[in-house]
């Protein structure tokens, strides 16, 4: 088959086309033939040695949609043919630039009928987090208020969709050209994140934030204090600069403010925030918007593209 690898770490150039075996259905995994496998900013990290080094060459791609071809003997919810949507790979396991692509079961869900499975390839990383930000670390309740910073990106979008389900009153930030949009998505109100008055607009729309989703905590671990209600709830799940503070963390405690730094990779059982993901797709409220496709030749324009371009949604690897 043919798949992406790098060999050493680097910049996108590293990134080829390879010919190689093959994965096997063995332990407790199943054998996807790739429909669509999603790119992250993460998948950048990895091929450029920012985490502990793993095994090389590696196959890249955490996220993975298409159907089952092959079931290790050891797996009993899944047969050939079925529709699935997987995450968590590339960090310790091949990832899913590839035709074919070895998953744990653990990290799997079915795909409903219906579902685009290039589109849910797209949704593992950004769905997921956003689920165990809203969900399992804030405690989102129906009616509370939520401010999803970058409404327009990989989570951010998710997140609006996520929050509206939910029956929260939702807030996001996005670049005027993507405000429309995100009102189709499901949010309440969409303001410019480069608003000079942004403060003072997220608190007159809300009197103040129930759950920030904040994914530039250098930027904005001080103003998601100033805007949060008391009580208020703050998920950070990402930065530019790791060096983040405050400025004035009396504002925090003034409020009784909480703060949870989380990463997606860290999830006890992904199959299981999957099979929620999974489910909301076959109902239509959530919908994985593919900015661009790229072929397995186009997957250093894909990496390049993650972090330098403006899109809403996903960009997405179709082998």
């Amino acid at each position: 088959m043919r798949a992406i690898r790098f060999h050493e770490y680097g910049d996108e150039s590293v990134l080829q086309v390879d010919d190689v075996d093959r994965p096997e259905a063995t332990g407790h995994d199943v054998v996807v033939e790739v429909a669509g496998a999603g790119v992250n900013p993460v998948d950048t990290y990895f091929r450029e040695g920012s985490y502990e080094p793993f095994q090389l060459p590696m196959i890249p791609g955490v996220d993975v949609a298409g159907e089952v071809v092959e079931v290790s003997q050891y797996v009993d919810d899944y047969e050939v043919g079925d529709q699935v949507v997987g995450t968590g790979l590339s960090m310790n396991h091949f990832g899913a630039y590839a035709e074919y692509a070895a998953v744990p079961e653990d990290r799997l869900a079915h795909l409903p009928d219906g579902v685009d499975p290039v589109a849910a390839g797209g949704a593992g990383v950004a769905a997921v987090t956003a689920w165990r930000a809203l969900v399992d670390h804030a405690g989102l309740q129906p009616a509370e208020s939520v401010l999803v910073h970058g409404g327009s990106g990989g989570v951010g979008h998710a997140a609006v969709q996520l929050a509206a389900a939910a029956g929260a009153h939702v807030v996001t930030t996005a670049a005027p050209q993507y405000h429309d949009h995100l009102t189709e998505l499901g949010a309440d109100a969409v303001f410019d994140y480069a608003s000079d008055d942004l403060q003072e607009e997220v608190r007159a729309e809300t009197g103040g934030v129930d759950v920030v989703l904040d994914h530039r905590l250098d930027d904005y671990l001080q103003f998601d204090a100033e805007v949060a209600a008391t009580g208020g709830r703050v998920v950070g799940i990402g930065e530019n600069d790791p060096e983040v503070g405050f400025t004035n963390d009396g504002v925090a405690r003034g409020k009784d403010v909480s703060y949870q730094f989380m990463s997606m990779f860290n999830t006890p059982r992904l199959a299981d925030p999957l099979e929620r993901v999974a489910y909301l797709m076959g109902t239509g409220d959530l919908e994985i918007d593919v900015a661009r496709t790229y072929d397995l030749e186009e997957a250093a324009d894909a990496q390049r593209d993650v972090m330098a371009d403006s899109f809403l949604g996903k960009l997405v690897v179709t082998p």
